[in-house]
């Protein structure tokens, strides 16, 4: 009997070995789901340490895309069959998203007793990489394209980043100038210095001229001290100068002298300093027409456009509105700790539908207020601004309203515009909104909304605003 105990650690620590070598990642859990074992892979690919996992729920752990509706363990341990190398996810302990393939058993004990589940999984990022470059996708930052345009931006970079060339951008508002300047610079050998944007449209020129270029003290009332300009704390790295198109012609005189001579002088100072800087400019406005109506400098023009980039608008390349919508959506739920799945088909095709005159900008707006509706699940019709659905606009709150107000008001058209589409069932509302019913039902109470004497769920009862059941 000692020798047979003996035997089976002997078993039990081989087995664990072999676990602890393998690639892919192992756990098992007992019959009320909580984790038994974690194998090393398993906390290498979810970032999770062992002693964090072991006795939780591995839902809580692993926070999958179907742990909730569609968990292929629980599904093994129903059925009796498992499950070989099925497709989904797991968000990681950095909130990243990490694609996985799994396969799923079942644990007996030694009277042939099921006694819980093991589960493999292994991570494939690599792969969703590759097959992302397959798809001719190319990401410059948070510019993420599979457009020709972009793609040919992306080709060019490797070329433009290294050099002390002055960037031109151009591009409508929101197309992403300044992820664009940024990522060059990020690319450049002056990666590990500053990089300084300056909105020269939003200021007026003698404003302008001391964020750029600092002033000495005594330079004008209230200058009490030396201040450095944009240019002094860019020292090393990147300027980028934002609406270059929107300064005036004295403000274009000094920055030409900055391009052709490297030098400047702050405000109220006699001492030239040197620019160690690199400058990309960038506008939305057309500087060629700009210059026939003698509004910008044509020599400064020619200094600006030493290479020039044209980032086209979101609805000429439509095709990267699924790329952004899966990028903003993991963005999202990184950053606010939920779990939405993505958009439904039709709020995929009004959002391809759309023309963006704000661009990538108005598109990562939609989604974001989306996630200020969708509780859980995908973002439905019923989450998107009333411009893109066709229903009717949501009431404004009174100015001077707080921001939880401002909220109110638009949960308030949410949830009414899904109790609507679907008959005022409010089983059927709630799960379209991913909210529990007894949720759901508090917020009606609480917003005060109305509700029809018959409803999708039951007939003749009555409803008054707030009020419970007669």
């Amino acid at each position: 009997m000692v020798h047979r105990t003996k035997k089976e650690g002997a078993l039990r620590t081989g087995a664990a070995s072999i676990l602890e070598s393998i690639s892919d990642g192992v756990f098992t859990v007992d019959a009320d789901w909580r984790i038994t074992s974690f194998n090393r892979a398993a906390e290498t690919i979810t970032g999770i340490r062992r002693r964090d996992a072991i006795g939780k729920t591995c839902s809580d752990v692993f926070r999958a895309s179907m742990c909730e509706a569609d968990c292929a363990l629980r599904h093994t341990v129903k059925t009796g069959k498992p499950i070989v190398n099925k497709s989904g996810y797991i968000v990681n302990a950095e909130g990243r998203r990490i694609p996985i393939s799994l396969s799923t058993a079942i644990l007996h004990n030694e009277r042939g007793r099921i006694i819980g589940g093991a589960e493999t999984f292994r991570d494939l990022s690599l792969v969703e990489e590759l097959r992302k470059e397959l798809e001719g996708r190319c990401q410059i930052g948070d510019l993420i394209s599979r457009s020709a345009a972009l793609r040919r931006i992306c080709e060019l970079l490797p070329q433009i980043a290294p050099s002390e060339a002055t960037v031109l951008i151009h591009g409508e508002t929101g197309t992403g100038k300044e992820l664009l300047a940024r990522a060059i610079h990020t690319l450049s050998p002056r990666k590990n210095k500053p990089f300084v944007p300056v909105n020269c449209g939003a200021l007026p020129d003698t404003l302008l001229e001391s964020e750029l270029f600092g002033y000495v003290k005594g330079a004008f009332t209230g200058a009490a001290a030396d201040k450095p300009g944009r240019f002094a704390l860019a020292e090393g790295g990147t300027v980028f100068l934002d609406e270059i198109g929107d300064i005036s012609p004295a403000m274009q005189v000094r920055l030409l002298r900055v391009l052709q001579e490297r030098t400047y002088e702050p405000l109220g100072g006699t001492q030239t300093r040197h620019a160690d800087v690199r400058i990309i400019a960038a506008t939305h406005r057309d500087l060629a027409a700009l210059i026939r109506k003698g509004a910008f400098r044509e020599d400064l023009f020619y200094r600006l456009n030493v290479v020039k980039l044209d980032l086209p608008p979101l609805r000429k390349r439509k095709e990267d509105v699924p790329l952004l919508v899966e990028h903003f959506v993991a963005r999202f739920n990184r950053r606010q700790g939920k779990l939405v799945a993505g958009v439904a088909p039709d709020v995929m095709a009004l959002l391809m539908a759309h023309d963006y005159p704000g661009n990538v900008r108005e598109l990562e707006n939609i989604i974001e207020r989306a996630f200020v509706l969708c509780g859980a699940g995908r973002i439905e019709r019923v989450h998107l601004p009333p411009e893109l659905t066709g229903q009717p606009a949501v009431t404004p709150a009174p100015a001077g309203d707080t921001i939880a107000a401002q909220t109110r008001v638009a949960e308030a058209q949410a949830i009414r515009t899904a109790l609507e589409q679907h008959g005022f069932n409010r089983l059927a509302a709630a799960s379209a909104l991913g909210l529990h019913k007894s949720t759901l039902f508090r917020k009606i109470n609480a917003l005060r909304i109305e509700l029809p004497e018959k409803d999708g769920r039951s007939r003749g009862q009555k409803r008054v605003i707030g009020d419970k059941p007669r």
